[in-house]
């Protein structure tokens, strides 16, 4: 499944640093507008005292906007942050689902009822799958990865 992480150090403290995010991040009820972010508003999730679960805010939805699993740990001289970028549950689901759809189907025409045009097209419609959601995935982590780090950097001159 469509996954990327990084790790790197903040001269920020773990509560100044989870404190900054926690100003620029709602938890959001998308049933209520009134929720809908507003102003400063970068990320929407929820902020804990280890760690945090955000997405970056978006005008309209997108099945490939990575959530941003944080792990926050203090040192001596700030803090080390761990970042898992993932799919969303939901996208997983339909994306492991159409593959094993599609490769169920090139089993059933590779042996069942012998047609290797249909069964070529089958895998390579998994491929394609696969390997599309894997490009904008990684075009949406970029950008989200972007947002993150200027939000750091920009606390980090203040």
């Amino acid at each position: 499944m469509p996954y990327d992480s990084e790790t790197f150090v903040s001269a920020l403290s773990k509560e100044e640093l989870l404190g900054h995010l926690n100003r620029v991040t709602r938890e959001v009820n998308f049933l209520d507008q009134r929720t809908k972010a507003k102003g400063d508003i970068i990320f929407n999730g929820l902020i804990g005292r280890k760690g945090f679960r955000i997405s970056k805010v978006v005008d309209k939805g997108d099945t490939f906007l990575p959530l941003i699993l944080g792990k926050v740990e203090e040192t001596a001289r700030g803090s080390i942050i761990s970042i898992k970028y993932q799919l969303f549950p939901g996208a997983m689901f339909f994306l492991a689902f159409w593959s094993i759809v599609l490769l169920a189907f090139t089993a059933f025409y590779s042996f069942f009822i012998p047609n290797y045009n249909y069964a070529s097209i089958c895998v390579l419609l998994a491929m394609a799958n696969y390997v599309v959601a894997m490009y904008f995935f990684n075009r949406q982590v970029k950008s989200s990865r972007k947002v993150f780090h200027q939000l750091i950097n920009f606390q980090m001159k203040d």
